[in-house]
């Protein structure tokens, strides 16, 4: 399988069904697409669908949907970078207390007058 030699230092943290889901997406894409770039975004907008990027792995989500804008229109308005992504982050299945309390503990700085949406993008660039 292609998708478990390529897949992410991320998932390799992460619980098996994350992996198993990032790698069935990934491989059935290939064959769709080839072996690429847009395989890798198919792979990750399924993935970001039941699990959400906690520090360095992938945990599952309480709610199964999208996580943010992009993934939210999907299709090649996606693909032409439209809607905003937030590195992971379920943006739509956290509370802005949640998300706080996240960036808390990455000592975010400024994250006291943020928005959500704001420590979202903080948090995910935190994580890298």
């Amino acid at each position: 399988m292609p998708g478990r030699k390529e897949l992410p230092e991320t998932l390799k943290r992460s619980p098996k069904k994350a992996q198993e889901t990032w790698v069935k997406t990934h491989d059935s894409a290939v064959d769709s697409y080839g072996e690429g770039e847009r395989a890798h975004r198919t792979a990750f907008a399924s993935l970001k669908h039941s699990y959400e990027k906690v520090d360095d792995h992938w945990e599952a989500k309480d709610e199964k949907g999208p996580s943010d804008p992009r993934s939210k229109i999907g299709g090649q308005r996606a693909r032409r970078g439209e809607g905003e992504t937030f590195g992971g982050v379920d943006l739509y299945g956290n509370t802005k207390a949640e998300l706080y309390e996240r960036a808390r503990k990455l000592d975010v700085p400024g994250r006291s007058s943020m928005d959500k949406k704001e420590l979202a993008r903080a948090i995910g660039r935190k994580q890298g």
